[in-house]
């Protein structure tokens, strides 16, 4: 397993769990993090034995409070002259932005605000503890709230993201209205947030990889592409990630009746 400075990192069950790990700092991210966070999702696109991902954070407090305030200076601070301005500075820390198609699941608990949205705008789904709240001080502090909002919308309509966008820190979203919004997708008791990301990653782990790298990729596709183009291109994602091996391995378990034991959310 890999050792990193700011991020705990562990396999299981085909399973890997990547954890922010600077809870003194509400796991704020600095270079080091971006770097580390980079170098993780360019090594799961290669490992073959993981095929589910989980993303969390450590301690209660906050899964991601975004960028390490404290630290600025060391990203080079704000530029007189906007035309030097410098290049998003969370491009490398989302799995979509480094090309990963492996399913990502994000596990929220306590803060998760600003730059935190990269992660959450990247995922596949959202798991959240009842505890969770949801916040971009951007506009409070002076700055735009320009990338994190852009990437919250693929999760959540436009004049919510517009308002947690506009009042800065003068209002947090809880977790239920998260998810009446349609931003998390299953909302559970904090002692009960691990059983509830674990059962969805093992069950999605336990799937053809190919089958469902496809189907994350063509959903992406089509959240990315305008709708005729993305219909045009599915024969290929469809085909591409449909194999002999796993039509075969699916109607031999359609015939014998095998079935899952499912649940009903």
């Amino acid at each position: 397993m890999a050792n990193y400075e700011t991020l705990l990192y562990e396999e299981r069950n085909g399973v890997a769990w990547v954890t922010l790990n600077r809870p003194e700092v509400n796991n704020a991210f600095d270079p080091r993090m971006q770097e580390e966070l980079k170098d993780v999702w360019t090594s799961l696109k290669k490992n073959y034995d993981v095929r589910c991902v989980v993303l969390t954070g450590a301690g209660e407090k906050a899964f991601c409070t975004g960028i390490d305030r404290a630290i600025m200076d060391n990203w080079g601070g704000t530029p007189t002259n906007p035309w030097s301005f410098p290049v998003d500075i969370g491009r490398n820390i989302g799995p979509k932005s480094n090309h990963l198609w492996t399913p990502v699941i994000v596990a929220v608990q306590g803060m998760a605000c600003g730059g935190a949205f990269y992660f959450l705008g990247e995922a596949e789904f959202i798991i959240a503890s009842e505890t969770a709240t949801f916040f971009d001080p951007h506009v409070s502090y002076g700055m735009v709230a320009g990338y994190e909002s852009v990437h919250l919308m693929q999760k959540a309509p436009f004049h919510e993201v517009m308002r947690i966008a506009l009042l800065g820190n003068n209002e947090r979203m809880s977790a239920k209205r998260a998810y009446e919004i349609g931003l998390v997708s299953e909302v559970v008791p904090g002692d009960k947030l691990t059983e509830a990301v674990t059962w969805a990653a093992e069950s999605i782990a336990a799937l053809s990889p190919a089958a469902v790298q496809g189907t994350v990729r063509a959903m992406w596709m089509g959240m990315d592409a305008p709708r005729s183009v993305a219909i045009e291109l599915a024969p290929l994602v469809v085909r591409l990630g449909t194999t002999n091996d796993n039509i075969n391995e699916g109607q031999a378990s359609f015939t014998k009746g095998e079935r899952p034991k499912y649940r009903i959310r």
